[in-house]
């Protein structure tokens, strides 16, 4: 088994993500179909993580995407400056009429046992035109980079975006950084991409390449081809069977050095049992079990992602690492909206609360 490398010289980035940028309109728990008005929220799972580590964790971060020069891409930027993250951008010119476009999000927060409801329009989106070229990536990261990471939601857009993904992988580790990859495998968008095998296909040449896995279950058998339990026939907070796995996944891809996950048993919208698990170095370890009062749920599992990364990059110990990663997620799903407002002593605080264990 072998640690993490972390750098810990000057770097004008500790976090870089590459993905796709999208609003989310939110009637609030108004289902769409009665909605009067919306809120606007600007996400992507890979940006997310970045726009946590800065506004909450402080870190210096970055995110490579596509930008469209019309309204709404003037509005995602001036979000993304108010989170603080410095952004690449490959711009596209709006034609008008059809795009391209920044991708739109729908998606209500349903209230006790009514469901949240999501659905998209991500026809002729400028993210999914990425492919390989579009970033300079030597003089992205010549002036130092110490974590990179994307996602498999901007991988299953298109052919070429899980080329860039292996190109900026690539780019990253000649870099000297840590690379992350968040399965988030949606099978409604590989079926436009070729499929389940075409989506393995593409995963595996990107998880080659990867330090960090962020990943559930159902990530791991449909993403990575592991063989697994019926993930409905257990109970969601049981971790044993995921660190089978991930014994497993780790055998395939021997690169692979930490895979993390959030365990979350949903009794209604907005009262989940909240718990997370970390594989490092061989170890396994387990957070506390915590019961949520949920807002909106969207968003929590890349608030886990930013507080485990932070940790590891501040040099924490892999189960602080962990509850603080825990705890932010867990913070995050009582604000609106896909992104932090939370507090670095608020996240600090929850994490001290109940008991880790480590299970060797």
């Amino acid at each position: 088994m072998a640690q993490l490398s972390i750098r810990k010289d000057s770097c004008d980035l500790d976090f870089l993500s590459l993905g796709a940028l999208v609003h989310r309109l939110d009637p609030g728990i108004i289902p769409f179909r009665k909605a009067k008005s919306f809120d606007i929220h600007v996400s992507g799972g890979e940006y997310n993580v970045a726009a946590n580590l800065c506004d909450c964790f402080g870190l210096k971060t970055g995110v490579a995407t596509a930008m469209v020069n019309y309204g709404i891409g003037e509005l995602v930027q001036a979000r993304v400056r108010e989170m603080g993250v410095k952004p690449f951008y490959k711009h596209f010119e709006h034609d008008g009429v059809r795009g391209p476009n920044i991708a739109t999000v729908y998606s209500d927060r349903g209230l006790g046992v009514r469901p949240p409801v999501v659905f998209y329009n991500r026809a002729n989106e400028a993210g999914g035109m990425l492919k390989p070229g579009d970033f300079d990536w030597k003089a992205i990261f010549a002036s130092g980079v110490r974590w990179f990471h994307s996602g498999g939601i901007f991988a299953a857009l298109s052919e070429t975006t899980s080329e860039l993904i292996v190109e900026g992988m690539l780019a990253a580790k000649a870099a000297g950084a840590i690379t992350s990859f968040d399965l988030n495998y949606r099978a409604k968008l590989w079926a436009t991409t070729g499929g389940a095998a075409k989506g393995q296909e593409m995963i595996s040449k990107i998880v080659k390449n990867v330090d960090m896995l962020v990943g559930n279950e159902e990530d791991l058998q449909k993403g990575l081809g592991i063989e697994g339990q019926d993930v409905e026939s257990k109970t969601a907070l049981d971790p044993d069977s995921f660190f089978n796995m991930i014994e497993r996944a780790v055998t395939k891809f021997p690169n692979v050095k930490m895979v993390a996950t959030t365990l979350r048993e949903v009794h209604s919208t907005n009262r989940h049992d909240w718990a997370a698990v970390l594989w490092y170095d061989g170890k396994r370890y387990v957070s506390p079990t915590i019961s949520l009062d949920v807002v909106d749920r969207i968003g929590g599992g890349d608030g886990f992602a930013a507080g485990l990364i932070y940790g590891m990059l501040a040099g924490k110990e892999p189960e602080q690492a962990l509850r603080l990663g825990w705890a932010h997620g867990a913070l995050l799903t009582t604000f609106p909206g896909d992104t932090t407002m939370a507090k670095l002593p608020e996240v600090e605080q929850l994490a001290k609360g109940g008991s880790a264990r480590v299970q060797r």
